[in-house]
């Protein structure tokens, strides 16, 4: 119990130290090299996860607070795409901006990224359930704009980059992000009833798939945590698969075939091993109420450690060799509440369960 509580601290402090004064943090540590020093709308999301779940509402509302002002600072841009789908990436909204001048990075980024609108509209609404985020009038025009963005775009047709920012397809992780997203929003503002019964549809046609030219993906974890969209059976298939497909010595790797930090010159085989889906795999098992797999898990993960105690992105494929983005702020998150739940648990004969 004191190893779990001490690592929770542990972990806490360097996903602390990963925080800009503007209340957003940096995908990595800020003096990394990788570009990782820059605030990513998704990473913001994830990154808060640990603090939700230690109760720190207000270091969660501090980072909301910036990312409205993100928003709020691109509205122009966010009225033009409700006016007129857009017909090139980068008129839609950004993926990444400066964390602390909130200013966009113009670089072609797969800058389609339907899911981090969607997870960011479920954090808010979270948010707003704990501490009032939403206030002013601006508060309120920049959400429901979201919204109305969602459906100009149609998302639950238009191809995005996804979670890994890269290929053009339906995704199923990033219908889920916006179904659960405007599912969570609509005490909150307006959500027409069909922009999520069409999300919903699209899902269902898509899964188990994460889409048409991907079987498994360690992204459909996201279905299942943070979002609970899914219905039990359809979380024990995913994870028949990535368990199955995906899991490896040190990590978990995202898709077959994944090219980035793939160890062959061809980019073919031996795709790199991230870290945070032992982690992710912990939280999920241990909210389906099994608790030898969420400790099982929750041991690898823990070997997935530097020797400083950070989490990083990735290693490389049947190494112990980490990548540069380290400690990764997303992996750190998943990790801390992978250990909070395994800690609580022991405290506890209850078990969280899937709706």
């Amino acid at each position: 119990m004191v190893k779990y509580s001490t690592l929770v601290r542990q972990h806490m402090r360097i996903l602390t130290s990963l925080q800009y004064s503007s209340g957003l943090f940096a995908a990595s540590g800020k003096s990394v090299a990788t570009g990782y020093d820059k605030a990513w709308l998704r990473d913001n999301f994830y990154s808060c996860l640990a603090f939700q779940c230690i109760g720190d509402w207000d270091t969660v509302f501090q980072t909301y607070r910036a990312v409205l002002n993100i928003f709020l600072k691109h509205e122009e841009k966010i009225d033009a795409v409700i006016a007129h789908k857009p017909s090139h990436r980068h008129q839609y909204i950004h993926a990444r901006f400066h964390p602390e001048t909130f200013d966009e990075f113009w670089e072609d980024w797969g800058n389609k990224q339907h899911d981090s609108i969607g997870a960011l509209l479920f954090g808010i609404a979270h948010v707003q359930h704990h501490k009032d985020l939403l206030v002013t009038e601006n508060d309120f025009r920049i959400v429901q704009k979201l919204v109305w963005y969602l459906d100009a775009i149609a998302y639950w047709e238009d191809r995005d980059s996804g979670i890994w920012e890269e290929n053009e397809e339906v995704h199923a992780s990033s219908l889920g992000a916006c179904v659960a997203g405007l599912t969570a929003i609509c005490s909150y503002v307006t959500v027409p009833e069909h922009l999520i019964s069409r999300g919903k549809k699209a899902l269902a046609h898509i899964l188990p798939r994460e889409s048409e030219k991907k079987f498994v993906d360690l992204a459909l974890l996201s279905l299942i945590y943070p979002y609970n969209i899914v219905t039990r059976d359809q979380a024990e298939e995913i994870l028949r698969h990535v368990s199955y497909h995906l899991v490896r010595e040190m990590g978990v790797i995202r898709y077959k075939n994944d090219h980035y930090y793939n160890k062959n010159s061809d980019g073919y085989s031996e795709e790199a091993e991230w870290t945070f889906g032992f982690s992710w795999l912990s939280i999920i098992y241990d909210q389906l109420g099994d608790a030898a797999h969420a400790d099982y898990y929750m041991k690898r993960a823990q070997r997935t450690l530097t020797v400083k105690g950070e989490e990083p992105e990735l290693y490389f494929s049947h190494t112990k060799t980490s990548n540069e983005n380290t400690p990764l702020g997303w992996a750190e998150s998943l990790f801390v509440v992978a250990l909070y739940r395994v800690m609580k648990r022991s405290l506890s004969p209850k078990r969280a369960t899937l709706k």
